[in-house]
């Protein structure tokens, strides 16, 4: 595998590819090329190319790409070949919704803890996932090997838990929370800003008014 720095633009577009690929696998399709690929996925097919050309040559001339190794090897370098466990902090109604992906997610990462610090959660279980007080959060980061936390709390609790996350040694940090979040280098923080998306959506919306107005 490349040793080539990888864009996070790459990196982000590697699960859409992921996900069509089960998609196909699904309807029994065997190979694809990177035509049907961009064309599934609105992409360019050179891009599709090159983004998988960073990580090796998976592809055959006249053939394509077959699914079923092209899956094992995106999984490989997504690092979900293995499972990778995940604590959810804030049981409130997104927090209910995100553990439904256990349910439903056919890759390993499993959420396997959720924290609340309002003492009438605490002991509910969310599918089968019993709410824990803060105060066991570290202790469960290193008896479970949790490496990823996903925060849903309201935004000026968020920079603590985020603090308590890597204390407890966390290595990277899903946020839902609507604020900026302060961590080390060695910590990778992702924000899943509804706001900021709905906030692009609003800008198309009236582009496309513009558009037909002319």
């Amino acid at each position: 595998m490349k040793q080539a720095k990888i864009s996070d633009a790459v990196v982000k577009r590697l699960p859409l590819y992921l996900q069509v690929l089960n998609e196909l696998k699904v309807r029994e399709v065997k190979t694809v090329s990177s035509q049907e690929l961009g064309h599934l996925l609105d992409f360019n097919p050179a891009q599709i190319r090159k983004d998988l050309a960073y990580f090796g040559d998976f592809g055959r001339k006249g053939i394509g790409y077959e699914v079923d190794y092209l899956i094992d090897k995106i999984r490989q370098i997504l690092k979900i070949d293995q499972t990778i466990y995940v604590a959810l902090i804030g049981a409130g109604n997104l927090g209910h919704a995100l553990c439904n992906y256990n349910k439903y997610s056919k890759d390993n990462m499993q959420i396997v803890a959720v924290f609340d610090s309002y003492e009438g959660k605490v002991g509910t279980k969310i599918n089968n996932l019993v709410v824990q007080p803060m105060d066991e959060l570290a202790d469960t980061i290193k008896k479970m090997n949790i490496r990823i936390g996903i925060i849903t709390v309201p935004a000026h609790e968020a920079q603590t838990v985020a603090n308590q996350l890597i204390e407890g040694g966390i290595e990277g940090i899903l946020n839902f929370a609507p604020t900026i979040l302060r961590a080390p280098d060695e910590v990778r923080v992702q924000h899943a800003d509804f706001t900021k998306e709905l906030l692009s959506l609003a800008y198309y919306l009236n582009h496309k008014e513009e558009e037909n107005n002319e």
